[in-house]
């Protein structure tokens, strides 16, 4: 556990919104609660933090964010269990990987308790915002930018880190379109695609509406050379599934090491399932789709937990998954949801439950 040693300062709202939100009718990340924290990096150091009401921020035109984009994010969920317990999941893992794409970014890098301690002081503060109803959970945006001033093409001398929280219902509903991207790139050896930058996620949102504009709901990112290999599934990870054996790619410069991935390696192989990371081959899948031994295809990642696909379309033909009774997908995320809303036990000690 995080032993509070930040002296936070919290400036409450002068009303609340909780009696706005429909609890029962959820969009994903649209609403929000009554706080968020804010903490400056200024002359070569991280200030106190502090948490004030939910509101705009101001910035001068000039600030290095517009010009440059130095900004990088994470993405986090808090649950409340049947007795109103906070509980959040792997979050060390979320200020490590926090860290790693500021490094990339020539961020600051951020302390863990600046992290840690603001994170649970806000979910407390904020703990009537956290959905009861399963499927549901407050999703919680970290997050770093460039505030400092200036035209030159340099980094900035001050930044923001911020965390803003929504309460929020399922990320995807229904069945999932896909189609293999064989023009655009998501992100390219040497590159920052392994690092949570915002420009990352702006660069995909161009093919992404190009596909969606032919009947699918998301791209699947190939290797940048070749386009043979396959690597993310919109903004999660990727799992394909032929035979009994559970298939993703292995993280490099191009591949995010998404914390749900991981924690579906692990689980997968206490349930016995075969398992393997390595390159995947588009041909490969689709020789699976057409002789019948492609069984099951997902992404993952915090937001969604694992989205099945459905279909997947290639060079103008659409290939459809079969519909099975039990999937692997089913099986994961009961066994990572289970762990999160505390069902079940949690051998792993991902679990991380927000003391009083």
């Amino acid at each position: 556990m995080s032993v509070a040693t930040t002296n936070i300062a919290i400036e409450k709202a002068a009303t609340s919104k909780i009696d706005q939100i429909d609890f029962d009718n959820l969009a994903f990340g649209s609403v929000f609660t009554d706080h968020m924290l804010v903490c400056d990096y200024k002359n070569g150091t991280w200030q106190t933090p502090k948490i004030v009401p939910y509101r705009p921020i101001s910035l001068d035109p000039s600030a290095k964010i517009f010009h440059y984009g130095q900004s990088i994010c994470e993405g986090m969920k808090a649950y409340k269990d049947e007795k109103g317990d906070i509980f959040l999941f792997r979050p060390a893992d979320n200020h490590r990987r926090l860290n790693i794409s500021a490094h990339r970014m020539a961020i600051p890098e951020l302390p863990k308790e600046y992290f840690m301690d603001g994170l649970t002081t806000l979910l407390k503060l904020d703990h009537q915002f956290i959905p009861t109803k399963t499927g549901s959970s407050l999703y919680i945006r970290p997050f770093i930018f460039a505030s400092g001033n200036g035209f030159h093409a340099s980094p900035a001398d001050a930044y923001k880190f911020m965390i803003a929280c929504a309460p929020s219902g399922a990320y995807f509903a229904g069945e999932v379109k896909v189609l293999i991207e064989e023009k655009y790139s998501r992100s390219a050896n040497g590159g920052v695609g392994y690092a949570k930058a915002g420009g990352n996620y702006a660069g995909q949102f161009y093919p992404t509406q190009l596909a969606v504009e032919k009947g699918y709901n998301q791209v699947i990112w190939t290797d940048d050379t070749e386009h043979e290999y396959i690597e993310e599934a919109g903004a999660m990870n990727i799992f394909v599934r032929i035979g009994d054996t559970l298939i993703t790619a292995p993280t490099s410069d191009r591949i995010l090491d998404g914390i749900t991935r991981k924690s579906i390696l692990e689980m997968a192989e206490d349930m016995g399932i075969p398992t393997q990371v390595r390159k995947i081959s588009v041909t490969e899948v689709v020789e699976a789709a057409k002789n019948g031994t492609l069984m099951e295809m997902f992404g993952a990642g915090t937001a969604a937990v694992i989205s099945p696909i459905a279909a997947f379309g290639y060079r103008d033909q659409d290939y459809t998954l079969p519909s099975l009774n039990e999937t692997y997908a089913q099986k994961l995320k009961k066994g990572i949801t289970n762990i999160q809303y505390n069902l079940a036990e949690d051998p792993y000690g991902w679990r991380y439950k927000v003391t009083d």
